[in-house]
């Protein structure tokens, strides 16, 4: 909790973790999928909500701090999860007019995965994967993410240039870089023009960004 509000403070525009599902069907946010004394670590998928140590927080706990509209990036580790966390997404935002699923950006390595969950879901889906392991090349697999409507591409930030940029545009998808912790990473995939870094460090990306771009 104090990671991500800590993360709001210096200034992100969006936030992003990895979800796994609880044995008694909650969604929550963990980088590791496991929980418990370092020694005796077993897998959040075995353990109830309440099993957990307390700062494995929920998907519901973050939605309760992050302001409508915030995008929110959740690679679902655990396939389990999808229905789930578009269950509680859609709770969230039925008090008024938020569509909090519409926030959500969906990630997965893969594509199959990506293509089931399309008409089960508004929100946004990205497939987070490696030129090397598309098997294909940029411009046909920009071309199927359309055919598909999976909205979003991420790939380490090295492997973008801008013409690749200007191609998964040209295709109306959106270019996502993740892995760019050092400022001249950052700033050389935005001025590439990337339309969201993932990386840890949030005060080096406001650096490079700005407040108004």
């Amino acid at each position: 909790m104090e990671a991500f509000q800590l993360a709001l403070k210096l200034g992100a525009r969006g936030l992003e973790s990895d979800v796994w599902l609880t044995s008694d069907g909650v969604p929550v946010l963990d980088h590791h999928g496991k929980s418990g004394p370092r020694l005796r670590r077993r897998p959040i998928g075995r353990l109830t909500q309440a099993e957990l140590v307390p700062e494995i927080m929920s998907l519901v706990d973050l939605l309760h701090i992050v302001e409508p509209g915030t995008p929110i990036s959740l690679d679902i580790k655990d396939p389990a999860a999808f229905d789930a966390v578009v269950a509680t997404a859609r709770g969230h935002g039925s008090a008024g007019t938020v569509d909090t699923e519409r926030d959500l950006w969906l990630c997965s390595t893969d594509l199959d995965t990506l293509v089931s969950w399309r008409t089960r879901t508004s929100a946004r889906l990205v497939l987070t994967t490696r030129l090397s392991r598309a098997k294909m090349k940029p411009e046909q697999l920009a071309a199927r993410l359309r055919e598909l409507e999976i909205d979003a591409l991420n790939l380490r930030h090295e492997e973008w240039n801008g013409g690749l940029i200007a191609l998964v545009h040209r295709f109306d998808r959106y270019a996502l870089a993740w892995g760019a912790e050092f400022e001249r990473e950052i700033a050389k995939v935005v001025v590439a023009g990337v339309d969201g870094v993932f990386s840890n460090h949030v005060d080096r990306m406001a650096a490079v960004v700005g407040d108004d771009d």
